[in-house]
């Protein structure tokens, strides 16, 4: 496990809340275009970040983000149901699959086939709570079944790996870009 400097960790943490301002919902902050990256931020602090108090403040940003575009009309109420409160656990096993992989990553290539499956596994159990959650309790489904949430399963789960994915793939790239510039600074010094 790598354990970061508290600076370190507000820089990623403040790169975090950037992030997720800029690609979640249509605010004034809002990039068009890109994917949104919250679930892959809730995975990658519970990586990076040690204070469990980081899961409530990035949860309270992404509230303000979504009640503040609801009450400027930029979205409907159609997300913000009762069930949005589904959304605290299924960003929790996000941010647990992200600490239980950093407790289980090396500083090799075997651990990408441990980051593939705990993405996976996260993605899946991060779906079962919020696309469950609204799909059994924001009253917009008139009889919700199981089968008929299996079917969304099989309909919404590829994109959010695909955008958890992406964003973690890019964290991975920059993590080694900068681990070996650190390693090489450092045989440099030596």
């Amino acid at each position: 496990m790598h354990v970061l400097s508290m600076r370190a960790q507000l820089a990623i943490g403040a790169a975090m809340i950037l992030l997720m301002a800029m690609t979640r919902g249509q605010h004034f902050a809002s990039v068009q275009n890109l994917p949104s990256a919250s679930w892959s931020i809730f995975f990658l602090a519970g990586f990076y970040l040690r204070p469990r108090w980081m899961f409530v403040l990035l949860f309270a940003v992404a509230s303000v983000l979504d009640f503040g575009s609801l009450a400027s009309g930029t979205i409907s109420e159609w997300c913000l149901s009762p069930a949005y409160w589904a959304l605290v656990p299924a960003y929790g096993s996000l941010w647990l699959a992200g600490r239980l992989f950093a407790g289980w990553q090396r500083d090799d290539l075997g651990s990408l086939a441990g980051l593939a499956l705990t993405l996976v596994g996260a993605a899946f159990v991060a779906y079962l709570f919020s696309g469950g959650g609204f799909y059994f309790f924001s009253g917009r489904y008139p009889e919700p079944t199981l089968a008929g949430f299996l079917a969304r399963i099989a309909q919404h789960v590829p994109r959010h790996l695909g955008n958890l994915a992406f964003y973690v793939g890019t964290a991975l790239v920059l993590h080694v870009g900068i681990l070996s510039a650190l390693r090489l600074r450092a045989r440099e010094v030596h």
